[in-house]
């Protein structure tokens, strides 16, 4: 059961760009991200109302301040994702919006001083090198042609929004439970993306459009809030080590389902590529990880 938990999650999660696909067949972007996290920031707070359990310690201004910063990285995270798929392959996005290993990594050896061991420097370089080959030896036409370009810079706009994220939770983590957590955090990023779709000027899709709410739905309850609860569920039997190096089989999952939905194949050189991205990001997992624990 613990193996199937988690290996469900990477599914489900995998399955995110699928739904997002579908989505934006009815509106913008930013508007499928807002959709997509008020419907999953209400279905907790409608969970908060009615749970019978212990209250949440309540949280200090200072860790509120924290949390809303990191709502408003959550919303630059989907946000950027998200609209990548407007550019470039599901495969592409998928495989460099989970790069924010490598940039957390990055943040901690430059911020926090942490020096960086031989083998995450290796891992910083093949990473650079297998995400070369991918982006430039991938011949799948993009939805959007000639704009290639732009979807790989805001898939990375996304890895960097989902990296702030986990530094600024990481702060707060060991005084606030998961639930306490998510629940604020989906809120300003659910705040954050319905005033950047209103300025934008981004509807959400009309009411008979069923596949692009279909997406939107799925997204939010299968992806969202099934999918990352079981990846927080499963830390119940796996080592946080153990959950994030089973987090890079979104990718491959993701490039799975749009070769059979979307019949989007990489060429053999661009997986050759990804495969090389996805085992610096191991590496860089490890070494952050032997780095956390041997710090004071």
């Amino acid at each position: 059961m613990p193996y199937l938990i988690l290996g469900g999650a990477q599914v489900a999660v995998g399955a995110a760009a699928i739904f997002a696909r579908f989505a934006l067949g009815g509106a913008g972007p930013l508007a499928v991200s807002a959709s997509r996290l008020a419907i999953a920031a209400i279905a907790l707070l409608v969970f908060a109302a009615f749970a019978r359990t212990r209250a949440p310690r309540r949280a200090t201004l200072r860790q509120n301040v924290v949390l809303a910063v990191a709502g408003v990285a959550l919303a630059l995270h989907f946000a950027g994702w998200i609209w990548s798929l407007e550019y470039t392959t599901i495969a592409i996005s998928t495989l460099l919006v989970c790069t924010s290993p490598i940039w957390t990594a990055l943040y901690d050896a430059i911020v926090r001083k942490r020096g960086l061991s031989p083998a995450a420097m290796a891992g910083f370089a093949g990473g650079a090198v297998g995400a070369i080959m991918v982006v430039g030896l991938d011949s799948t036409p993009p939805p959007n042609a000639g704009h290639q370009w732009l979807g790989v810079l805001l898939a990375i706009v996304g890895a960097i929004g989902i990296a702030a994220y986990l530094l600024l939770v990481r702060e707060v983590r060991a005084d606030l439970g998961t639930r306490s957590i998510v629940t604020r955090t989906y809120f300003w990023a659910a705040l954050a993306l319905v005033l950047a779709s209103l300025i934008a000027r981004q509807a959400p899709p009309p009411l008979d459009a069923t596949a692009a709410w279909g997406g939107i739905l799925a997204m939010a309850l299968i992806s969202q809030l099934l999918g990352h609860t079981a990846i927080n569920a499963s830390l119940r039997w796996f080592s946080p080590s153990a959950v994030s190096f089973a987090t890079l089989l979104e990718p491959v999952f993701a490039a799975i389902l749009a070769l059979i939905v979307f019949h989007e194949a990489l060429p053999l050189p661009a997986v050759l590529g990804g495969v090389i991205l996805l085992a610096s990001i191991g590496v860089v997992l490890r070494e952050e990880r032997l780095v956390n624990w041997m710090a004071p």
